[in-house]
C-alpha cells in the first residue's frame, strides 16, 4: 500500500510540473528608441504583442518601452538583448560600427528595391551566409525601411555637385562611404539626434526615410527634400534586426517557444519592412503639408551618382574575401535575392 501510495505522490508531482511548465507565463519587455507612436511600436510590436498573447492563450505578454525607457543608447540595444537589460529589441545593426560587416551589404547604394522585398532577401541572407553575426541573440527578423531620401536646410539638392562641402547625416558605416563618394561630408548618428544636430547646424543635411520625418520634427528644420526616381533602386537603405535575449528564449516551454517560432522569421521580416514603407506615405504628407519643397533627382543624374559610388560595391566584396569568404558570391547572392522577391 505505502509503495502504491509513493508512486501515485510521484506521478501527481510529475503531472503537477509538467502542468507548471504548460501553464508558465512569461512577460517580455520590448525595448526600441523612437516614439511610441511611431510603426516601430504602433504597426510592429502592438500586433505582434497581440498575436503572441492570442496564440498562447494570453500566457505571452509584452511590456514595451519606447524611447530608450530602459536607459542606454540606441546603439547599445543589440548588447541590451545579448545581456538580458531587455528580452526583445529593435535597433540598427550599423549603429554598432563594424559588428555586422557581412548583413551590411543591403545598405549599399541602389541596392533596394521595395522594403518588402529587400527585408525578405535579407532575413534568407542572413540565415543562410550570416547566422554567426547573430550568434550572441535570438533573432526574429530582420528587414530595411522604404527609400532614404535627402532632407536639406539651406540648399535644394539637384546634381551631384551640390553635395560638395555639405555635412550630411549617415545611420551607417556604409552611408557613410556612399555620401563621401558623392563629395559631401558625412556625418554619422543615431536618428534621435538629427533634429538638435539639424537646428544646431551641425549637419545641413540628412538622409532618412519619410516615414521617421514627423517623429522628429525633421519637417519642420528643414526647407527641402530630393526624392530619387521611384524607377531607380533605392540611393539607401537601413538594416534593422528584432532580437531576443537568447536565455529568455531557452527558458521558454516547447509551446510557447513555438508561438515565438511561428510568428518570426521571414514573414514577420516582410511585415516589418512592409509596415515601415508604408508609413512613408503620411510622412511625405506631413512634410509637404508643412512647406517643405520637394523635387525628384532624375534617372539620368541618379546614374553619375550610382557610377559614383559603384566602387563601394568591389570594397565590400573585397573586405569579405579578406575575411574569408567569397566576397563577389556574397555580393551576387544578396542581389539575386532581391530580385528574387521583388513582384
Amino acid at each position: 500500500m505505502k509503495k502504491i501510495l509513493a508512486k501515485t505522490m510521484i506521478a501527481a508531482s510529475i503531472a503537477g510540473a509538467a502542468f507548471a511548465v504548460q501553464a508558465q507565463e512569461v512577460t517580455l519587455k520590448v525595448h526600441h528608441f523612437l516614439s511610441p507612436t511611431t510603426f516601430i511600436q504602433t504597426g510592429v510590436f502592438e500586433p505582434w504583442c497581440a498575436k503572441l498573447g492570442k496564440e498562447s492563450n494570453n500566457r505571452i505578454k509584452c511590456q514595451i518601452y519606447p524611447a530608450m525607457q530602459l536607459g542606454g543608447t540606441p546603439p547599445q540595444l543589440f548588447d541590451q538583448a545579448k545581456d538580458g537589460v531587455a528580452d526583445v529589441v529593435w535597433t540598427v545593426l550599423g549603429y554598432s560600427a563594424n559588428r555586422f560587416p557581412m548583413s551590411e551589404v543591403f545598405e549599399l547604394p541602389f541596392t533596394m528595391t521595395n522594403a518588402e522585398a529587400t527585408s525578405r532577401a535579407a532575413w534568407e541572407f542572413t540565415q543562410t551566409y550570416a547566422k554567426h553575426e547573430f550568434k550572441d541573440v535570438h533573432v526574429l527578423a530582420v528587414h530595411v525601411h522604404g527609400p532614404g531620401y535627402l532632407f536639406t536646410t539651406k540648399k535644394q539638392m539637384n546634381t551631384m555637385d551640390d553635395f560638395k562641402g555639405m555635412k550630411f547625416r549617415a545611420p551607417t558605416r556604409l552611408t557613410n562611404k556612399m555620401l563621401a563618394a558623392m563629395g559631401a561630408t558625412p556625418v554619422g548618428m543615431p536618428v534621435p539626434a538629427v533634429p538638435e544636430a539639424l537646428s544646431k547646424g551641425v549637419i545641413e543635411g540628412a538622409v532618412i526615410p519619410y516615414q521617421v520625418v514627423p517623429s522628429i520634427k525633421v519637417n519642420e528644420l528643414v526647407k527641402y527634400a530630393a526624392e530619387t526616381d521611384p524607377k531607380y533602386n533605392a540611393l539607401y537603405t537601413t538594416v534593422f534586426t528584432i532580437a531576443m535575449n537568447k536565455a529568455k528564449y531557452d527558458s521558454l516551454p516547447a509551446d510557447l517557444k513555438k508561438v515565438i517560432d511561428n510568428n518570426s522569421g521571414i514573414e514577420f521580416s516582410a511585415m516589418a519592412g512592409r509596415v515601415q514603407e508604408a508609413d512613408d506615405a503620411p510622412g511625405r504628407e506631413k512634410t509637404k503639408a508643412s512647406g517643405v519643397t520637394i523635387n525628384v533627382i532624375p534617372a539620368t543624374e541618379l546614374a553619375k551618382w550610382k557610377k559614383a559610388t559603384d566602387s563601394l560595391d568591389d570594397e565590400w566584396a573585397a573586405n569579405m574575401t579578406k575575411a574569408g569568404h567569397d566576397g563577389p558570391k556574397l555580393l551576387k547572392a544578396s542581389q539575386d535575392l532581391i530580385k528574387k522577391y521583388t513582384k
